[in-house]
Order: C-alpha cells, then sequence, then structure tokens
C-alpha cells in the first residue's frame, strides 16, 4: 500500500499524530567510483579544495537535516544523530555510511538516504575538475530499526 496516496490516489502527507514516538534509527550507504589517482590525492590530503571527507562529511549532516525541504511529503524531523562516515574502499571508489537517529513517530530512511547521497555528490562536485568520469552507486538503506513495521536488514550486495 502506497502511504502517500489518499483514496482518490491524490498525493499527501501521512498523518502520524496518533502514532507512539519511538526509537527509530536507519542506515544507507553510497558509493563514488573515480580513477585511482583521484583517490589517492583525497587520500594523501592533497586536493587543492581541501579535506574532502571533512566537506561531505559535512554536506552529508546538513542534507540530513533538510531531507523535508528536498522530499516533498517527508516530515521535517527532530533528529538527535547524524553520522556520516567515508572511507577509501579499494583502489577506485569512496564509500560512504550515513547513520540518523531519533525519537519520534516516523521513521528517518529518507534522512540516511539522502545524506549519503548528498556526500557523494559533495564528493563528485569537489573532484570533477580532476575526473568527470566518477560515478556514484549503490544508494541504499541498509538497515532500519523501530516503528510499527520493525527491522528491516538489506541482503549483502
Amino acid at each position: 500500500m502506497l502511504t502517500h496516496l489518499d483514496s482518490q490516489g491524490r498525493a499527501h502527507m501521512v498523518d502520524v499524530t496518533d502514532k507512539s514516538v519511538t526509537f527509530r534509527e536507519a542506515v544507507a550507504e553510497a558509493r563514488v567510483r573515480m580513477l585511482p589517482e583521484t583517490l589517492q590525492m583525497i587520500v594523501d590530503g592533497a586536493h587543492p579544495k581541501g579535506d574532502v571527507f571533512a566537506v561531505a562529511r559535512i554536506a552529508g549532516i546538513q542534507a540530513a537535516k533538510k531531507t523535508s525541504d528536498l522530499i516533498p511529503l517527508c516530515h521535517p524531523l527532530m533528529l538527535t544523530g547524524v553520522k556520516v562516515e567515508l572511507r577509501a574502499d579499494g583502489a577506485d571508489s569512496v564509500h560512504i555510511l550515513a547513520r540518523c537517529k531519533l525519537s519520534g513517530q516516523t521513521g528517518v530512511e529518507m534522512e540516511a538516504l539522502t545524506a549519503a547521497s548528498v556526500a557523494a555528490l559533495t564528493i563528485y562536485d569537489m573532484c570533477k575538475a580532476v575526473d568527470r568520469g566518477m560515478t556514484i552507486e549503490s544508494i541504499r538503506l541498509l538497515e532500519k530499526l523501530g516503528g510499527k513495521s520493525g527491522h528491516f536488514k538489506a541482503d549483502q550486495a
């Protein structure tokens, strides 16, 4: 059932007034593939624009906080925790892991997905002058805890 559609098929924001406040957490990931030389520049801290991982981390956190401004039917949430981790993975990619938490009436999946996505876009933006062929891949929800639908854990990719 698509909860963002009313009985006439029109889009609407889901009413969560009567839902219980519970702890909720979501974890999402993204990956940015690039030339090995680009990744090495990032890891060595030699990028002329500065610390790529630090800027992407801040961008991801900020994006999680602004999700309801970007996704029309998302509720504005009072996040209690946002963590964005970035690491080199192999010779040609950056793995991004975003975790969002709160005690509330609705889940934080979109916030975690937005954080991972914007962190990936920020890496692309900072590095596009040296590597326009980068790709952003595998943006997906890894895990969701809390709420009526319970625990979700994605299959290993």
